[in-house]
């Protein structure tokens, strides 16, 4: 008989769990749009690069103000272009949100393009709320500073194959 009121016992604190996770997410659905719920709970290209390859570029950046904290790892070719794009974000959902978007933004970009991106760009898509607009600029940093990384990797290359 104690073993059946375990059982039990489980079983209701998953029925528990579930409801609180609706509740859960309608309150999110309230304050954000659909479009930033879905990028924070089905983020696009989480999870590292080999950041030892020297094709590999890597932007981290925070914010004190708020404790978000982004990194960014792009991936070019041989032809400047970007071929993937994978990031990793401790903050809120909107901070997530904007990292997933700037990661799908860049693939398929050239180094070029992709530093035409602006944070004003990014609020956009999504639908932001004014109050995290921070988070698409700690986006557009991100992604600055991970181009500078990569190039900071490949230019003493450039220079070598100059003086030859």
């Amino acid at each position: 008989m104690p073993k059946l009121k375990i059982i039990w016992r489980q079983a209701q604190a998953r029925k528990t769990a579930a409801a609180g996770a609706g509740r859960l997410r309608r309150a999110a659905s309230a304050v954000y749009p659909g479009a930033v719920v879905d990028l924070n709970e089905n983020p696009r290209n989480v999870g590292p690069l080999d950041r030892t390859s020297k094709n590999v570029g890597t932007g981290l950046v925070g914010a004190s103000a708020c404790g978000d904290v982004k990194k960014l790892q792009i991936h070019v070719d041989e032809k400047g272009k970007i071929v993937d794009a994978r990031f990793k974000t401790s903050g809120c959902g909107s901070a997530i949100a904007s990292s997933s978007l700037a990661s799908e933004w860049i693939k398929g970009e050239t180094v070029e393009e992709a530093l035409t991106i602006k944070n004003t760009d990014l609020p956009e898509e999504p639908c932001l709320p004014p109050v995290t607009l921070h988070c698409s600029m700690l986006a557009e940093d991100a992604i600055k500073a991970a181009l500078a990384n990569y190039r900071l990797k490949t230019e003493p290359e450039t220079e070598e194959a100059e003086k030859k």
